[in-house]
């Protein structure tokens, strides 16, 4: 049996601050409030990752291995696996679907109509006014 400090996913929940904040990661806890201020993605990143098992987001952005080091220097225990739900379900975000045509096609074809009439009467212009002087 290993002497290190089993924690509760509500214990760490608790460590949600700039003055104190605690990461799950990979089944152990750690306690990064001193490193907040020199991470280079800012303390945001850090403190939106507390009170749940912040795993996928840590290895999402894929961290180096000097950056998987530097962990171990924040380790305070491990997470008690029965306070954890393994079933955890991703629901997104409710944002309005992007269209990227928002231009009637009707107006298009009116424009695809349009423009070359206008370059090819310039051109005439041009060739007339030059021609006469």
């Amino acid at each position: 049996m290993s002497n290190n400090k089993v924690f509760t996913l509500a214990e760490i929940a608790q460590h949600n601050s700039s003055n104190d904040c605690w990461l799950l990661i990979r089944g152990k806890v750690y306690n990064v409030t001193k490193f907040l201020n020199d991470h280079p993605g800012g303390d945001d990143v850090l403190l939106s990752s507390t009170g749940k098992d912040a795993t996928d987001d840590f290895d999402d952005v894929g961290h180096s291995t000097s950056a998987e080091a530097m962990l171990e220097e924040f380790y305070v225990g491990d997470i008690d696996t029965s306070t954890v739900s393994s079933n955890v379900n991703y629901t997104s975000p409710n944002q309005t679907h992007y269209n990227p045509d928002k231009t009637p096609e009707f107006i298009i074809k009116i424009l695809q109509f349009i423009v070359p009439l206008f370059i090819l009467g310039l051109a005439f212009a041009v060739r007339f006014y030059t021609k006469s002087s």
